[in-house]
């Protein structure tokens, strides 16, 4: 903006001028650690299983006030309404099994691992590890064996 503009802005809303320098203030950022331990899936799925209930429940009332009005009016909605809740609230629980076996699954994986890993692993650098390579080096804990067949 020029000064002209900024001048006739500042007399027009009677703003004086003030001799503060303006300072532009990042916005304060929270980082938040995850950690996605097992403590945070189970508080997760203990969350998650309270609202499933807690749907199961309140469509459980609807019914049964919908399935009331429904025997009061006879009218077609009213039943095609309370068919519509029973099937949201089956969903619902179809849900809820479907949360606990995955939860299930979660909880299976530790146990299911290999107990025993056997990989080869050198530990130190990498010019020790050349020359362990071409002969030069001393190897040790190693299992050499000789073949039997010679090729030329």
């Amino acid at each position: 903006m020029s000064n002209k503009t900024k001048d006739i802005l500042d007399e027009i809303l009677d703003i004086e001028e003030s001799t503060a320098e303006l300072v532009e203030k990042k916005p304060d950022t929270l980082t938040v650690k995850r950690d996605d331990t097992l403590d945070d899936v189970d508080t997760d799925y203990k969350y998650q299983r309270e609202n499933f209930y807690n749907l199961i429940e309140r469509g459980q009332d609807a019914i049964d006030g919908i399935i009331t009005l429904a025997k009061e009016s006879e009218h077609p909605r009213t039943y095609e309404v309370a068919g519509q809740l029973i099937k949201n609230v089956a969903e619902v629980t179809e849900k809820l099994m479907q949360l606990q076996n995955d939860m299930k699954k979660l909880k299976e994986v530790p146990s299911n691992a290999p107990k025993n890993v056997t990989n080869a692993l050198f530990v130190g650098s990498t010019a020790e590890l050349q020359k362990a390579l071409t002969g030069k080096g001393r190897i040790i804990d190693a299992d050499i064996r000789k073949s039997d067949s010679t090729t030329d």
